[in-house]
């Protein structure tokens, strides 16, 4: 007869450190209780698409993806994406803005993970409510006409808002994970991969190459079985900028950079921009200066410049989570400090007017 000691003894061995199992919905079950609507799935083809079209510059247009750091309340990111809407529909000739509904949080060392994992803000980490809450925010936003963005991180997490997205991203903590390249592998939408936290750009150019390609890796099914996932390829990878350890890289000698490593890679998708993180130096107001300065680039001519990154909430700065969250601060983000909507109004609205004369000069070229 086998050992049932050693069995049992080996079993908890492996065990030592897990405190407990907790069983989580199926993405089947949730989608069934949250369904597309066709509201939604309108905006989340018609965005997709368009995503697709700028990332390969078949669209001259410019793609905006704007919005708080982190979503923490379902009302203020609602009223956000109201407001973003819009300004979508007014500036839709020229820009493509999806809003930023960030919702699974990396974190350096530790702190509040995001609404997803943790929507009550008390460390419970009730994933089950957060995936229930993430998927319904961001179907009531597709509803409005207003497509979704958000950086993947859990490797389930998609299985369960696929459908939802018009664009993701890879973070900079995560881009050389072979995990999220082969992830990113059978994502439906285009994704951006970040550089890495030390500014190397090679990193997502290589994330890039690695997630275009056939993968093979552990996940889940729709019935939320653990499977073998076998996945066709992503053709729509582009590069983040993002800064790194040495200061922003938005400028047009590291955008240079940039088309010589895509070029030896044999990668043609343009570039984005985020204007945050380290382009920012993690002043919020410095985000003003890589818009601009990217923007003027465009304008000049280059055209590998597809897109950029603002995190913006309806008011300006950060604060921390307090005890009580009746002190929290309306509109304000609890992850890293965003400029506010006036600001981002005033932004939007400068690159529209400046792309006015780029899309007037590539229609005479072509």
């Amino acid at each position: 007869m086998p050992d049932q000691t050693a069995n049992a003894t080996n079993t908890a061995a492996a065990n030592v450190h897990v405190s407990q199992f907790q069983p989580l919905v199926s993405p089947r079950n949730l989608k069934a209780e949250l369904p597309l609507t066709a509201a939604a799935e309108q905006t989340v083809i018609q965005a997709r698409q368009s995503v697709q079209d700028i990332v390969h510059r078949r669209d001259p247009r410019l793609l905006l993806i704007v919005g708080p750091c982190s979503i923490h309340d379902e009302a203020q990111a609602l009223e956000y994406a109201e407001r973003l809407a819009k300004l979508r529909s007014q500036y839709a000739d020229r820009l493509e803005i999806v809003m930023r509904v960030y919702m699974d949080k990396p974190r350096t060392t530790v702190g509040w993970r995001g609404y997803l994992n943790d929507p009550h803000m008390n460390g419970k980490n009730d994933f089950n409510l957060g995936l229930q809450m993430t998927r319904r925010l961001m179907l009531k936003i597709n509803e409005l006409g207003v497509p979704v963005g958000t950086e993947l991180l859990d490797p389930f997490v998609p299985q369960y808002i696929d459908d939802q997205l018009a664009w993701g991203a890879i973070g900079a903590r995560t881009t050389e994970s072979q995990t999220h390249r082969a992830m990113v592998s059978g994502i439906s939408a285009p994704v951006g991969f970040k550089n890495g936290t030390g500014g190397n750009i090679k990193l997502a150019v290589d994330a890039i190459v690695s997630a275009a390609k056939s993968h093979t890796f552990l996940g889940i099914t729709d019935q939320g079985q653990a499977a073998v996932v076998v996945t066709k390829g992503n053709p729509d990878g582009h590069v983040i900028l993002r800064g790194g350890r040495f200061g922003p890289n938005y400028a047009a000698e590291h955008v240079q950079e940039t088309l010589g490593l895509k070029a030896e890679a044999k990668v043609t998708a343009g570039i984005i921009v985020d204007c945050s993180h380290h382009n920012s130096n993690y002043q919020f107001e410095k985000q003003l200066d890589a818009w601009h300065d990217v923007v003027a680039q465009r304008v000049a001519g280059n055209d590998a410049l597809v897109g950029l990154m603002l995190e913006s909430n309806l008011n300006e700065g950060k604060q921390g989570i307090p005890l009580d969250h009746a002190d929290l601060k309306y509109g304000v983000s609890v992850t890293d400090a965003c400029v506010g909507w006036e600001q981002t109004e005033e932004l939007l609205k400068w690159a529209y007017e400046q792309m006015g004369s780029v899309l007037g000069r590539e229609a005479v070229e072509k």
